[in-house]
């Protein structure tokens, strides 16, 4: 949300008054409290062009960021039509996020130790010996990163939203002891 207006004063009022709005709308959406919150406040003179000395401050930009959480993504339209029909003049950023990552990642790391152990026998045997005990268990990596799509102000909320498919990935390292054969 940004407003223009000669004085910083009348900047910030008028930059305040319109995210009142926004955010009672976004209440009036259904959307919790606890899932918007203002991520970034802005006030910044503006200046005229000027090719040969100093530019003039010919008035001020207020503005600023609410980020907000979204658990469903077939509401991101509606979402943005009621953040239009309550003033807001910039849109823009969508990041879509794994819910219960640690959750799904810790479930990846006992298939990837599993997969571990099913390979290292497989050595072992070839090599005439028997797994013992692991000695070390180390993890190199989790989560791929996370896709960032970016949308124009006043795209239409018909407009698709492609939420594609995120990819959690866990590499282990272990070592084990090993045997002789019996």
């Amino acid at each position: 949300m940004a407003n223009d207006a000669k004085t910083a004063r009348e900047a910030s009022d008028a930059n305040n008054a319109a995210m009142g709005k926004v955010l009672l709308a976004l209440k009036g959406a259904g959307i919790e409290e606890k899932d918007f919150q203002t991520s970034r406040l802005s006030l910044q003179p503006q200046s005229a062009p000027n090719r040969t000395g100093p530019s003039a401050i010919v008035g001020y930009r207020a503005s600023n960021r609410v980020t907000i959480r979204l658990r469903d993504v077939t509401k991101v339209a509606n979402v943005i039509d009621t953040l239009v029909g309550a003033g807001a003049n910039e849109i823009g950023g969508i990041n879509f996020m794994v819910s219960q990552a640690s959750k799904l990642l810790d479930e990846a790391r006992e298939r990837a130790v599993a997969d571990a152990r099913r390979k290292a026998e497989i050595y072992a045997k070839a090599a005439g010996v028997t797994l013992g005990a692991p000695l070390s268990i180390s993890e190199q990596g989790n989560a791929a990163p996370i896709p960032y799509r970016r949308m124009a102000v006043g795209m239409a909320a018909t407009a698709p939203v492609a939420q594609g498919e995120e990819t959690l990935q866990v590499n282990v390292s272990v070592s084990w002891a090993i045997k002789q054969a019996q």
